[in-house]
């Protein structure tokens, strides 16, 4: 699990679509979503962090880019 991406397929599998309009809010959105798959014991550990890795890089990426402008 790399990019993005892959984090949205992953919660496409068990039905969860994100979109809330903005992109550093369907970040935050899918962390949660995470979580919540997580604390269920539906998806393992490793997937897990994996996900959350991508979802703090992606975040930070974010933030920066939106401080730029």
């Amino acid at each position: 699990m790399k990019t993005l991406y892959d984090v949205q397929q992953l919660l496409k599998q068990f039905g969860i679509y994100v979109y809330v309009g903005k992109r550093l809010w369907d970040i935050e959105v899918m962390a949660l979503e995470l979580d919540h798959l997580h604390d269920a014991n539906v998806i393992d550990h490793k997937t897990f962090a994996h996900a959350k890795l991508v979802l703090t890089h992606e975040h930070r990426l974010e933030e920066a880019h939106e401080n730029t402008k």
